[in-house]
This record gives C-alpha cells, structure tokens and sequence, in this order.
C-alpha cells in the first residue's frame, strides 16, 4: 500500500475533516506510524532548508517563528498528502514545537500548574501537580526524537552528551533545572527530567500563605538573617531548599556584597550588588572543569559580605565552614538530609570528601561554632512542602553537638478528611542563645514570637 493510500485510510478511519483538533496531553494518543513518518521527514526537510537561520540570534523570536510556519506551510504543500484539515493543524503545531520548543513536553514546560517534567523514556511522560506526580498522555515518536530534544536542551547551554558522556545537567534559557541520562546507561531511556523554574519566584508571604511556615516563624528567619547569622536550610529532594533560600536570601540587606555560588543557576535574588557564579563540567578532553570547590576559594578573594552557596554536596563544605569561621558571617547553603541531626552528620561526612584526615571532634567544633541555624523542610504525604524544624546549633556538649528545637511542626494534630494535615509550625517556647547576639545588633525579638501558641491563630484550617 502506498503512503498516499495509507494517509486516505488514515483520514478515513479518523473522521477526514470533521474530527477536532486534539490539545494538551490529548496530543499524542492516538498516534499514527504513517503520520509520524511524515512529521519526521518533513521536521528533517525544514531542517535542512532553514539550517543556520534556527541559531540566528539576530532574528526575533516572532521573525523566526514567521519563517519557520512559510517554510512548513511549503513542505506540507510539496509533500502533496491528503491530510485532514485536523492532522494538518496538529502536524504544523507538533513540527513548530520540535523545531521551536522541546516537541511533546513543550506544552508542559508552559503550563502553570506543573513543576516539574519526568521522562521515562520515549512512551512515558510524568509530571508534578500540586506536589502529586500523574502520567500524562504526551509520547514521543521513538528514542530518536527524544535524542533530538535532549541535544538541542543543553547545546544552547553550551553542554553536550554522547556516549563518552552520557550523563549531562544543564538548564533552560529561562532556569529550569535540567538532568538527561542516555544510552548506555539509560535502559529504555532516553530519561529527562526537568525541573521547572518559576518565572514569578515565591516570597515570604506566599510561603506562610500556603501554610508553609507561619507570621512569628518568617519575622525570626529574617531577624536571623539581617542579624548575619550562619544558616543552614536542609531537606530531601523536592522539598524547596532553593525555594527557601531565595526567600532568605530575599532579606539580606540591599548595601552589602553578595556572591551566590551555584551548579547551574537559579537563584533570583533582587539586590543591586550581587555576583553570580556557575560551575563548568570538563570539556571534551576531559579538562577545563571548574567545580564548586574551585569557587567558594575564590569567592573569598573577592571581599564578599556573604556567601550563598546552592548546594553543599561535597568538599566545598570544608571551605563554606572556615568562610563562616573567618568573618564571612550572614552565609547561606543547602544540603539534603531528612532531619537537623541528619543534616550535622551529613556535613561531617562533606568536610572528610575534601581529602583530609580530620578528627571528628576537630570537624564537629568547626560546624558547631560555624553554624547558627538549620532550617529543615519537609515534603509531607499530602504533597506539602512544610518547615518542620527551625534548629538553633548551641554548641558542644563532650563529643556531641547539641541542638535546640526553637519552632517545630506539630504532627500530633492529625489530617483532614482530604487527608490535608491539619497541623502546623508552632514555637517550642524557647528562647535562643543568640537573640543577646542580634539584640546587640539592634535587632530585638518580642516575646510574642516564642510564645508556645505563637501563630496558631494564623495557622487554623490551612492543613
């Protein structure tokens, strides 16, 4: 059977004209071999045609959309295949995203409500909504599709993967986080997995909105940071580390130094004096890396008032402690662990990645007089993200590091009948040690805040 043949049966069987165009996840269910050979030879044929014109940075994105919609028009007229006025529609709209956006997953990547995009190979599209991951209807072709849209995410980053290196993070042009795996370490991949970054980022008053930590809790968080306190925001993956340090990131005064050090960037912080530094991964002779380590060392050569590293993932958690040590106070980082005593442990474990044979007592006297406060989050069963612990670090006591608990999340209160949790940050009643440091500061705190019901009011109902 000819292909002109098999698109007439195609038609047919389809509805010819009268069946709607689909839209969204709807896009890819039913899906066509014969169709999807033309997408393929036709997305090829523009390729070829408009080639250096794509990566013209001269051309608007309206000029170049423009060009790309006359140049498929022209193919789809030589092609000379009887589609559908529905399939032509759709043809031109998945062919624009393949050459324009990043294909299947470009109408995720735009929609609000999601926040992050998993691939799991050509067939299998998760999101995140609302904190609750659901398949969605969007495929791709086959592997090699998905090959193309993972090329052309982390080419425009100036990053590559091939097989020598299969492994890429990268980001979008707007700050998405990025991770692709290929063959041969991906069995029934490609895997994509992209974390989107908001355009609008979250403020203080959007976070106790949510429920996400309430009034007295936000007013100590930013005391601790105009006060120059070391802090430390812990918790697992997906629970909004970066999040919260944009938000108290979003107190440091507007007259001081800042340089944020990070893998690939995200965070947004709004003062007029701040330096932005990325890491670089190796090139193609394996050389020119530039890691994280590399630029907290230089940082400090660069007469900061504060440091705020993304993420403390291994040795350069040596270097941000005797920054915090050395006058650098008022630093910020995050690391992954599920609690404030997990969070001490994990940080000794990243100080001995540097490569010395330190005591463990040696390590632990540094981190107990480098750090102030740990700030932990939570992502609970509800799919919330909660700040369930706020942690001031008192000092040794022995051979142990002693915490005290100044703001925990109350657990005890129970869920909903949506299965909401109905409780909520609620201040333990204690008084820390460093509220004489930021008094001296200027800085005061009323009792109000460490009140044992403090926000409770504010809190009823938001589960």
């Amino acid at each position: 059977m000819s292909l002109y043949q098999r698109l007439n049966e195609v038609n047919q069987t389809a509805g010819g004209g009268d069946r709607p165009p689909a839209h969204g996840g709807a896009t890819h269910q039913r899906r066509d071999p014969v169709l999807d050979e033309l997408r393929q030879r036709v997305h090829a044929h523009l390729i070829e045609e408009l080639g250096p014109i794509l990566y013209d940075k001269r051309l608007s994105e309206d000029d170049l959309r423009r060009r790309v919609h006359e140049q498929l028009l022209q193919t789809l007229q030589a092609e000379r295949a009887p589609l559908s006025a529905a399939d032509k529609a759709q043809l031109i709209q998945d062919v624009s995203d393949d050459i324009l956006g990043y294909g299947p997953i470009d109408k995720l990547l735009n929609e609000e409500a999601v926040s992050e995009v998993m691939v799991n190979g050509p067939d299998t599209v998760y999101v995140e909504r609302a904190g609750k991951i659901e398949k969605d209807q969007a495929t791709f072709v086959d592997s090699e599709h998905l090959r193309r849209i993972i090329d052309k995410i982390v080419s425009e980053v100036g990053r590559r993967i091939d097989e020598s290196t299969p492994m890429v993070d990268a980001r979008l042009p707007d700050g998405s986080r990025v991770n692709a795996v290929i063959s041969p370490l991906a069995i029934g991949g490609p895997f994509l997995t992209i974390r989107k970054f908001s355009t609008d980022p979250l403020q203080v008053d959007d976070l106790i909105r949510f429920g996400s930590i309430n009034a007295h809790a936000a007013r100590f968080l930013q005391a601790c940071i105009v006060g120059k306190l070391n802090v430390l925001v812990s918790g697992g993956t997906g629970t909004g580390k970066t999040t919260m340090l944009n938000v108290l990131s979003s107190f440091i005064p507007g007259d001081e130094r800042i340089v944020t050090i990070e893998d690939a960037k995200e965070l947004q912080l709004h003062q007029e004096h701040v330096l932005s530094l990325e890491a670089r991964p190796p090139n193609i002779e394996g050389r020119g890396e530039v890691t994280i380590r590399d630029l907290v060392k230089n940082s400090l050569r660069m007469r900061p008032d504060r440091i705020v590293i993304g993420e403390c993932r291994s040795g350069e958690a040596l270097d941000m402690l005797q920054a915090m040590n050395t006058g650098h106070d008022g630093s910020l980082t995050t690391l992954h662990s599920n609690s404030p005593r997990d969070a001490l442990s994990r940080l000794e474990t990243l100080v001995l990645m540097a490569g010395f044979d330190l005591p463990v007592r040696a390590i632990r006297e540094q981190v107990s007089s480098a750090v102030d406060l740990i700030v932990q989050l939570s992502r609970l069963r509800d799919g919330t993200r909660r700040v369930t612990h706020i942690s001031e670090v008192q000092g040794m006591e022995g051979d142990v590091i002693t915490l005290q608990d100044i703001f925990l999340f109350d657990f005890g209160m129970g869920v909903d009948e949506h299965g909401k949790f109905r409780g909520h940050l609620k201040a333990t009643g204690v008084r820390p040690k460093f509220t004489e440091k930021l008094a001296d500061m200027g800085i005061r705190l009323g009792p109000e805040v460490f009140a044992v019901d403090a926000g409770a009011r504010r809190a009823v109902g938001r589960g």
